[in-house]
C-alpha cells in the first residue's frame, strides 16, 4: 500500500535531486535529458494532485490551501513552458531554473509539507491514505509514459479547477 502523502514527499524529494542534477550538469544532451525529466516529473506530480489528492482532501480549513496550491501550480507550469520553448544553454534557462526551484521548494515543502499535510493526516485515516496513494501511482505511472511536459503549454492560461 501507497500512502498518498509519502508517495507526494517522495516526488518532491525526486524532483529536488534532479533540480540539483540539471544545475550541476555541465553535459548538454545530458542536462536537456535531466530537463525532460524532471518537466515529465512536475507535469505528471500536478496532474495527480490536481485531479486526485486535492478534491480528496477538500474540507472547509483545507479550501483556501487548496486554492493557493493550483495558483502555485499554475506559476511553476508558467515557468516550465517558458523552460520548454529554450536551449538547455541558453541565458536564461539557468535563471529560470533557480525560480522553478525556489517555487517548487515553496509550494511541495513549505505549503504542502508544512501546512497541508499536517491537515490531511487529521483529516484521512491511513487506509483512506493508502487507497488514495494507489490510485494516485496508477495514474502517475500512466501520464509518465505519455510526456506529460508536452502538455504543459496547454495548462497555463489559468488555475486547474477544484472539484
Amino acid at each position: 500500500m501507497t500512502n498518498a502523502l509519502e508517495l507526494l514527499r517522495s516526488q518532491h524529494r525526486e524532483v529536488d535531486e534532479l533540480i540539483a542534477q540539471i544545475e550541476n550538469c555541465d553535459e548538454s544532451d545530458e542536462k536537456t535529458e535531466l530537463f525532460h525529466e524532471l518537466a515529465d516529473k512536475i507535469a505528471a506530480h500536478a496532474t495527480i494532485e490536481e485531479r486526485l489528492f486535492y478534491s480528496s482532501v477538500m474540507a472547509d480549513n483545507t479550501r483556501e490551501l487548496l486554492i493557493e496550491a493550483t495558483e502555485e501550480h499554475l506559476s511553476i507550469k508558467r515557468v516550465l513552458a517558458d523552460m520548454l520553448e529554450l536551449d538547455v544553454e541558453d541565458e536564461h534557462f539557468a535563471g529560470k531554473l533557480t525560480v522553478l526551484a525556489e517555487q517548487f521548494r515553496n509550494h511541495a515543502h513549505d505549503a504542502e509539507e508544512g501546512e497541508l499535510f499536517p491537515m490531511v493526516e487529521k483529516l484521512l485515516g491511513e487506509d483512506e491514505l493508502a487507497a488514495l496513494g494507489n490510485e494516485m501511482l496508477v495514474m502517475f505511472d500512466d501520464l509518465i509514459e505519455r510526456e506529460p511536459r508536452k502538455q504543459v503549454p496547454s495548462e497555463t492560461i489559468e488555475a486547474a479547477p477544484l472539484a
